[in-house]
């Protein structure tokens, strides 16, 4: 995968005309009717840029702080891709650094300093919580009992091999809602100790589709995480 760097944002935004055109995936709420933006202005690039510089540090240190030993060296880059939805993501580098990644249309889209402060909290706290390792562990986990369970019932080896991949998914989707919520918690401290507004920022489900409290969902409902954020900066 490739991916651009902050400060690359700005020679994109000098040489791109800003696209409107009507929503790619997260329609905006009823009764709005404001044309979504894909590409970001050259005000929001200097508010991206703006808030990654007050946000890395204080998620660095609340990383050392939590997760001693683990690698907080938090690179934050703009996944360029053509057609992208408007989206955040924490993944690992080959190396095991971090990575805080935003799509074009996240940068566009988001209203406010606050917002983009809280997505970029909460995806750092994904990788503060180890929540990639704790994933992968239940997925293994899920792998090895209903592929073992088939393999005890005399299944095939097919049906054995279906089984491991299903365990796989329903493990890695078990503790999914947590995660978010347990992110959302911590994020909530980064944001504020940042110096923005979580409960300002938590204002972006609202711009979001709500999944809903679905069986095996990977996110819980809006509201619930709308609560979780109010609950912890209540304690701040």
């Amino acid at each position: 995968m490739r991916w651009m760097s902050v400060f690359g944002l700005l020679a994109l935004v000098g040489c791109v005309e800003v696209v409107e055109q009507g929503p790619v995936s997260r329609p905006a709420p009823q009764g709005t009717s404001r044309p979504v933006a894909t590409t970001p202005t050259r005000a929001q690039v200097d508010q991206f840029i703006s808030v990654v510089q007050r946000v890395e540090p204080v998620a660095e240190r609340e990383c050392r702080a939590r997760a001693p030993g683990q690698n907080c060296d938090f690179r934050i880059v703009v996944d360029d891709r053509p057609g992208q939805p408007p989206n955040a993501y924490q993944t690992l580098d080959k190396s095991g650094q971090p990575i805080l990644a935003f799509t074009l249309p996240l940068i566009a889209q988001v209203r406010n300093r606050d917002e983009l402060a809280f997505v970029m909290g909460h995806e750092a706290a994904h990788h503060i919580s180890g929540h990639i390792p704790r994933q992968q562990q239940n997925a293994a986990a899920g792998a090895i009992l209903l592929g073992g369970l088939a393999a005890i019932t005399g299944a095939s080896q097919t049906m054995v091999d279906q089984a491991v991949d299903i365990g796989a998914g329903v493990g890695a989707r078990s503790y999914s809602k947590n995660f978010e919520l347990e992110a959302d918690g911590l994020g909530t401290i980064i944001t504020h100790r940042a110096g923005y507004n979580p409960v300002k920022g938590a204002e972006y489900f609202t711009q979001i589709p709500d999944p809903g409290n679905r069986f095996l969902g990977t996110h819980p409902p809006n509201a619930q995480r709308i609560e979780t954020v109010r609950r912890v900066a209540a304690g701040l």
